[in-house]
């Protein structure tokens, strides 16, 4: 099954350009057939082909359907990007096809990676969107310094993985509660800073492990998301 991505179609009928292309260049669509396409908002539409343009192929909507996410709360990563950006970009399709309402991408003490393009990432989270068949597009958020982030979310839980020994933790599958919304700080390749830390831990943010295993910035994030989905599936109505 393949996905058309087309955020405003609700009022164009059209595809974008690149859905467009694909649909009539690749897939050699012709007038009749029928598609679906979604809006990144949790929309599914289900559509009749009535002009196969390359570059602006028209439809006429069928129906339309919410395709309601698997998981009720609210689940944000905020993690330090990569030195390396196609490490980040691999993360971030990652992270879209195992579920995730939000990436922020931190900027710390340490961070490697001081600049970021944005809209490289929203192309590569809308790929993983259309490919594992998902409605929503995550937010991904500019870069934003620790300080705010740790702002953000004050009602949810919210957790933050770094190596410093020195702070005791504990590991996130004792202290995650089961669809609650929640965030998730991943700090740089050099980790947080003592300073950084402290800022967390005053913010109420609590310190957690995940696992013994020393992990990449990547891993960690992908490691914990995967975690939380795992600890709701285990407690959803029918376990």
């Amino acid at each position: 099954m393949i996905q058309f991505y087309a955020p405003d179609i609700a009022s164009t009928l059209t595809l974008p350009e690149s859905d467009s292309r694909h649909a009539v260049k690749v897939l050699r669509m012709t007038e009749g057939d029928t598609l679906q396409a979604i809006d990144g908002c949790g929309l599914l539409y289900t559509c009749r082909l009535v002009e196969a343009h390359p570059k602006r192929a028209a439809v006429e909507i069928i129906e339309s359907r919410l395709q309601p996410l698997p998981w009720a709360q609210q689940l944000t990563v905020a993690v330090a990007p990569t030195k390396h950006m196609d490490r980040m970009e691999w993360m971030v399709e990652k992270m879209t096809e195992i579920g995730v309402n939000r990436i922020i991408p931190l900027l710390c003490d340490r961070s490697e990676r001081r600049e970021l393009k944005v809209e490289r990432l929203e192309k590569i989270a809308v790929s993983a969107m259309k490919q594992s068949l998902k409605a929503h597009l995550p937010i991904i958020d500019a870069l934003t310094p620790l300080r705010q982030v740790a702002a953000l979310m004050p009602e949810a839980q919210r957790f933050v993985g770094y190596c410093d020994p020195s702070v005791p933790r504990r590991e996130l599958s004792h202290i995650y509660s089961p669809h609650k919304d929640t965030m998730i700080l991943i700090g740089p390749e050099g980790d947080f800073t003592p300073a950084e830390v402290s800022l967390m831990l005053e913010a109420g943010i609590v310190p957690a492990t995940f696992g013994d295993n020393r992990l990449r910035t990547e891993t960690a994030a992908l490691y914990a998301l995967s975690a939380c989905h795992v600890i709701d599936s285990s407690h959803s109505p029918e376990h």
